[in-house]
């Protein structure tokens, strides 16, 4: 049988996966609200399912594997209520996954936490995302934490070189960070070893203050260092604020001991050095 995944919400990091495993072989499904990027998804190989039209049950049915990266709301997870019924009938899916954040842990002054630490989730955001967790585990999905995604077109040199980048100082502030790629391998990794029901935190191993990773961006690419501005005074939308209310560092010890993996960034240096190296391939053909 042909491994067919199933990708709910299908955005960056499901395209990541989708590119990882499409060589092998696979049938990738996506589907997306906006008919205007079926055009892109087939580009990249991956079969669109447009919301609201494409009847995303019958594709569950063909299914072998079935990820969410679909954000909740408080209206709760928007897949679930329609698909579940299918999901628990689905006579051919041996793997689900769901992508959620580190963000239910919530704030721990910069301590340690790993999946068996207890959520605390502040934000009404990281309430939902704990609440579509529980439900996505009562159907045997593995939980994926990520911490702050980043990769090809989501690094920091745009911002840098625009002149727009800003050195936020926030003393004692600390985020993770970890790459698509790396998300693609871990859950893969997932896939080839189903542990129904496990979470797994997703995250390098150097959680870094924000302003390294902006400072570090200049350095590779020659530029001044941007201003510093205190967290305090700065000019941020109340949702980049929110971001800073919670300081953790987030330990990704399980991924390796369970699933065996290796992280191709385990840092943020490793990870921006390549980002530039690529950018720098591309723009040389």
């Amino acid at each position: 049988m042909t491994q067919t995944l199933l990708s709910l919400g299908h955005g960056y990091s499901a395209a990541a996966l989708a590119a990882r495993v499409l060589p092998l072989g696979w049938r990738v499904l996506g589907t997306t609200r906006k008919p205007e990027r079926a055009e892109l998804l087939r580009a990249q190989g991956v079969t669109p399912l447009i919301v609201g039209t494409d009847d995303i049950a019958a594709a569950v049915h063909q299914a072998t594997h079935l990820l969410s990266s679909a954000g909740p709301s408080a209206e709760g997870d928007p897949f679930l209520p329609l698909l579940a019924p299918a999901i628990e009938a689905a006579p051919n899916l041996s793997w689900i996954g769901y992508l959620s954040t580190t963000g239910v842990y919530g704030d721990r002054g910069g301590d340690w936490v790993d999946e068996d630490s207890e959520t605390n989730p502040e934000s009404a955001r990281g309430q939902w995302r704990l609440a579509a967790e529980q439900d996505w585990r009562a159907l045997g999905g593995h939980i994926f934490r990520l911490a702050g995604i980043y990769g090809p077109g989501r690094g920091p040199f745009s911002k840098v070189r625009s002149g727009q980048a800003r050195r936020i100082i926030k003393p004692g502030q600390v985020f993770g960070r970890i790459h698509a790629d790396d998300i693609a391998q871990i859950v893969a990794a997932s896939m080839a070893r189903p542990n129904p029901g496990q979470i797994y935190n997703c995250s390098d191993d150097m959680p870094a203050p924000p302003q390294d990773v902006i400072g570090y961006a200049a350095q590779l690419l020659g530029l001044p260092l941007p201003p510093e501005e205190p967290f305090e005074t700065a000019e941020m939308s109340p949702m980049a604020r929110s971001f800073y209310a919670a300081n953790r560092r987030v330990r990704n010890t399980r991924i390796k001991s369970e699933l065996g993996v290796r992280l191709l960034y385990p840092d943020y240096k490793v990870g921006l050095r390549d980002l530039l190296k690529r950018e720098q391939a591309e723009s040389a053909q």
